[in-house]
């Protein structure tokens, strides 16, 4: 087995049977021989019953059909890391693919992605771009997030110095986007796989952190497109409250204890601020979603 497709799915029924549809188009002529793997984590929307219906389906049209989905049940919700671990124990791959159930194969080949690896002996991850359904490019590859990182995006200046971006060419970059992320699974072994810390957010910069420390290299190729809608299985709220847990826990585990405890500053602060323009506008959003935040 050359590739393991692991999915990590949460109440994402449509989108998710699209996103398998658009797997096994993309690799109907593929020389990739791969399986799928699926991780639900606790759906309550027949998630479950519908991958089993398809793969059926597909087992009945094609009787060569190569590939098979598996699919791990989880009771609850395990979080992003945790669930795409529990796939990889399973996984038969020599590379690991993880995609997002909200994403679409749009344009390249798979194996453009599996060249990067065998082009370079130091690649460990690789990722590819994503674009969002307007055909924008999502900043799907980015600089590690240090204090001066972390600042800009409190003050939402991320984008305009150019913290994360999405090149036009292969190249060597800090970290790439869970979302679209291929990894040796020597290389994901070795890192002991997602920190299972991290429930969701900033445990793709973590792995990509921790590989670079061991001597791997990350880089993005172009050359692969998926077509990403945000937030497909979460709001904004949700992803808010997770980021900044994320970006406190991995301060305080590749940072220094001014660095750590500056980190928590600058976005209790953030929080604070718009508490209190939550409170001066009558906006219950932000009220809502920064007091959760304050609680992290």
């Amino acid at each position: 087995m050359e590739l393991s497709i692991i999915i990590v799915n949460y109440n994402t029924k449509n989108l998710l049977l699209k996103c398998l549809n658009s797997i096994t188009s993309s690799l109907k002529d593929a020389k990739l021989v791969y399986e799928i793997i699926v991780i639900d984590n606790g759906s309550k929307d027949e998630s479950v019953q519908q991958i089993k219906d398809q793969s059926a389906s597909w087992q009945t049209k094609n009787k060569s059909h190569e590939e098979k989905i598996k699919i791990i049940q989880n009771q609850k919700n395990a979080g992003f890391g945790k669930a795409n671990n529990q796939g990889v124990k399973i996984a038969k791959g020599e590379y690991l693919l993880f995609i997002n159930p909200d994403t679409q194969f749009k344009k390249g080949n798979i194996w453009d992605m599996v060249s990067v690896f065998q082009n370079s002996d130091k690649a460990g991850i690789v990722g590819g771009k994503l674009i969002d359904k307007n055909g924008k490019e999502e900043l799907s590859a980015g600089r590690f997030f240090g204090l001066i990182e972390i600042l800009l995006m409190a003050l939402g200046l991320d984008e305009s110095f150019g913290m994360r971006f999405s090149p036009n060419k292969i190249k060597k970059v800090d970290f790439v986007s869970g979302g679209f992320m291929m990894v040796k699974k020597e290389v994901f072994g070795k890192l002991n796989g997602f920190d299972e810390n991290f429930f969701m957010y900033v445990e793709d910069v973590d792995l990509c952190k921790r590989a670079g420390k061991n001597g791997y290299q990350t880089y993005f190729t172009p050359e692969v497109e998926l077509i990403h809608i945000s937030h497909g299985s979460s709001n904004r709220s949700f992803a808010i409250e997770n980021i900044y847990k994320g970006l406190i826990y991995y301060s305080k585990k590749h940072s220094n204890l001014f660095s750590y405890n500056l980190v928590k500053l600058i976005l209790k602060l953030k929080a604070i601020l718009l508490v209190i323009l939550g409170k001066i506008f009558n906006n219950s959003y932000l009220v809502d979603t920064y007091i959760k935040a304050l609680k992290v």
